[in-house]
């Protein structure tokens, strides 16, 4: 039977808001099941233990599971490219971190371009590390630390998470600015237990990761990396008040595959949004040596360009290559 060309139209009309309704429904449904977010960290690492306690608050506030599964490797480009291959369906996300920023430079060769292939939903924290060093070290500020490093020329090693982790870059951003004579030393694995034990002197730390160890005395804080102090550590002066202009922040967030619906990022953006707000989350990660905050997609896609950018010209000028 042949329709006229008005009914047709007309029922191509009713067919796309139904189906335009359909898609709105099926996001305001989200999540209908668990959801599975991607850390590219192991467990108790900093992403790792931000990411935990925001899937409890996200299952406690859509009634589904949040499942926060670790995927090391890679710097954190395996866990990248599982999300940027996975489903657009707001199922599988990423803590995206500094490192992804990194690895943009670090990683020539990656099958995926991290600034174009993800869609940003959420920012959680800034993540300010610490420089640390073990307590036998005889500096407790950054210029007694600057004066010993100099009369020990190449004697003092600086561990790291690894060659062009965030870690690594905050370590040789601190070394051009001083111009110390440092020995960097590399780990596959943690570096913690080396650095308490005294075979490493110092490190650059997420704070989340060493606060314990900086409150029961295994290790001594010497400076944060961000501009402000952090209220965790109200003490310790950063790393600013003694190198001018020395900034090294990380951050957390959440990302999702690049053609993930705008509804299902929106209720994410809102939720996630909420969750860190709450006075007690607030409270927890502060506690942790993290800066809750908030910001649209569109923002905190622009500070993933830029902290790309900035983490190029440090590879760049320190000649950072992978071995």
């Amino acid at each position: 039977m042949k329709l006229p060309r008005r009914a047709f139209l007309h029922g191509a009309a009713v067919a796309a808001v139904l189906s335009a309704a359909t898609h709105v429904a099926s996001a305001l449904d989200y999540p209908a099941r668990a959801v599975h977010i991607i850390v590219a960290f192991p467990a108790a690492s900093g992403p790792d233990i931000v990411t935990r306690l925001v899937a409890q608050r996200l299952s406690e506030r859509l009634g589904q599971q949040f499942i926060v599964e670790n995927r090391p490797g890679a710097g954190g480009s395996l866990a990248a490219q599982t999300v940027v291959n996975a489903a657009a369906d707001g199922y599988t996300l990423l803590t995206a971190t500094s490192a992804n920023a990194v690895n943009a430079t670090l990683y020539p060769n990656l099958n995926f371009n991290f600034i174009r292939d993800v869609a940003p939903v959420a920012f959680i924290s800034g993540v300010p590390f610490v420089m640390v060093v073990n307590p036998a070290v005889p500096a407790r500020t950054i210029p007694e630390f600057v004066a010993y490093a100099k009369a020990n020329p190449y004697k003092v090693n600086v561990a790291s998470a690894g060659i062009g982790s965030t870690t690594h870059l905050c370590y040789e951003l601190f070394k051009m600015m001083t111009g110390l004579e440092l020995v960097h030393v590399p780990y596959r694995a943690s570096y913690l237990p080396d650095l308490i034990g005294g075979q490493v002197q110092g490190a650059f730390s997420t704070v989340p990761q060493a606060i314990e160890y900086i409150r029961h005395g295994e290790l001594r804080a010497l400076a944060v990396t961000s501009i402000a102090r952090v209220d965790a550590l109200p003490d310790i002066p950063s790393m600013g008040e003694f190198v001018p202009d020395y900034e090294s922040d990380g951050w957390f967030g959440i990302v999702a595959p690049k053609t993930t619906r705008g509804e299902i990022i929106g209720k994410l953006n809102s939720e996630i949004n909420a969750a860190v707000a709450d006075p007690k989350m607030t409270a927890q990660l502060r506690d942790l040596g993290v800066l809750p905050m908030s910001m649209a997609p569109v923002e905190f896609g622009q500070l993933i360009a830029d902290r790309t950018e900035k983490w190029a010209k440090v590879i760049k000028v320190a000649g950072i290559k992978l071995e």
